[in-house]
């Protein structure tokens, strides 16, 4: 229960998973590897936040939503392996920036999630990444983000 006591250290606090809201899976196990399915800032099957970064929101406010949905990946992880502690390393992030025309700065915005697994898991936290721009995203949440992550 290591990481869980570095997560309230950190004055964080897992989310309930979010039921699907479409014909998938919250997360897949295959091997040592866990694929956890795009997560958004949802909430009781609502978005809690709307609207594209660059014109709606800034980039520090999708950086904060990075970091919200993170910790929705965090709590889906959790309920498909029981504890946090048996990862071994967070291997790929995916993000998507609901993004205004001439938005650019989507890595940065999805620094708020990969931030957030390096302070939590440390090196663990380190992975690989993708951080794209999206013209539109399901009910017009401002991120999305899937990941990919090796337990033991």
């Amino acid at each position: 229960m290591q990481i869980e006591a570095k997560l309230k250290e950190l004055g964080l606090e897992l989310p309930e998973p979010a039921t699907p809201v479409a014909a998938y899976v919250p997360s897949v196990r295959a091997g040592d590897l866990v694929f956890l399915s795009g997560h958004g800032p949802v909430k009781d099957g609502k978005p809690t936040i709307t609207g594209k970064v660059g014109k709606d929101l800034t980039e520090q406010e999708g950086y904060q939503v990075a970091k919200e949905v993170a910790l929705g990946l965090l709590g889906s992880l959790k309920a498909q392996i029981g504890d946090l502690d048996r990862v071994k390393r967070i291997v790929k992030v995916l993000g998507f920036v609901n993004s205004a025309d001439g938005f650019t700065r989507q890595p940065w915005v999805i620094n708020g999630a990969s931030e957030l697994f390096v302070q939590v898991f440390g090196d663990k936290g380190k992975h690989a990444r993708s951080a794209l721009s999206a013209n539109e995203l399901p009910f017009n949440i401002p991120v999305e983000i899937e990941i990919i992550v090796q337990v033991e």
